[in-house]
């Protein structure tokens, strides 16, 4: 049976959404805050915490990588089965309306699959599969830490407050103590497949997502400050084509020179209207 059309939405966005058929939709951490995934930036753009670790660092010592595996065995428990909220199921309903071109995350929580769309570019890539930096090797996030545990009994324990890329923040622990698989096909080191800062987006997929904001009437920028450079290009890439662009967002955003719309609000709430009928303005198909 339907749902009840909600009292209270934007109708601003709620037209903007209308309007255009061929939405591309990026998307940052504040899509996932309602799934109980921490975001990184405060209202002013600032980091609320220690910035993530970047590649060089990880590359550069296996001290630096038994940190990060350590962090990351102690925030997978919660982080590896974490759900969709109700932006996530709005996008997907949004898609299957036909509205959407393609929509780009920056997350790596693979949430916006869980709920259903399937025209998704992962900017940033995703954290449930690992890779080997010397001989491609792969495999899934949830085999790797059944080694991590087996290896690791002591720190299975250990618990500690979640941070964005789904880790956790371990303080004062000895982690040279910490052991760290090889690839288990060449011996390589292994690493999230995820683009670290300090890191490129792969040039394959930078070309997918420019090829779809072409094919673009509008771009709807959700949760993402666009302080990282590799979203914020995209905006300026939109405005210099002449596109609207919509953003929903709790603080200020790179970008906000460049917005038709603006609403300060959490994504699930402003988004939660699609999830409901009847639908307004001529969402509808």
């Amino acid at each position: 049976m339907p749902l009840a059309s909600p009292a209270a939405f934007d109708p601003a966005l709620a037209q903007f959404l209308a309007s255009h058929r061929r939405l591309f939709v990026l998307t940052g951490a504040g899509v996932s805050t309602d799934s109980g995934i921490p975001d990184y930036r405060d209202a002013d753009g600032q980091w609320k915490r220690s910035p993530p670790m970047t590649l060089q660092v990880f590359l550069g010592s296996e001290l630096a990588r038994a940190r990060y595996w350590a962090r990351s065995m102690v925030g997978w428990r919660r982080f590896g089965s974490v759900q969709p909220n109700a932006a996530h199921r709005a996008l997907a309903r949004l898609e299957a309306l036909g509205r959407i071109r393609l929509l780009v995350t920056q997350n790596v929580d693979g949430l916006h699959q869980a709920a259903g769309s399937r025209q998704v570019v992962d900017l940033h890539g995703r954290l449930d599969q690992v890779r080997c930096l010397h001989c491609d090797y792969r495999e899934p996030r949830a085999a790797l830490q059944a080694r991590l545990l087996a290896r690791n009994p002591g720190w299975a324990a250990l618990d500690a407050q979640d941070a964005p890329d789904g880790d956790a923040d371990l303080q004062g622990q000895d982690f040279s103590a910490f052991s760290v698989p090889a690839c288990p096909a060449c011996g390589g080191v292994l690493k999230p497949d995820v683009v670290f800062f300090g890191e490129a987006v792969p040039p394959e997929r930078g070309a997918q997502v420019r090829q779809a904001l072409a094919e673009s009437d509008a771009m709807l920028v959700l949760g993402s400050s666009l302080m990282v450079h590799s979203g914020y290009r995209h905006a300026q890439a939109a405005a210099a084509a002449g596109l609207p662009i919509a953003a929903v967002n709790l603080g200020r955003t790179r970008a906000d020179a460049l917005l038709s719309l603006k609403l300060v609000q959490p994504c699930a709430q402003a988004l939660e209207f699609l999830l409901h009928d009847p639908l307004p303005y001529s969402l509808a198909p």
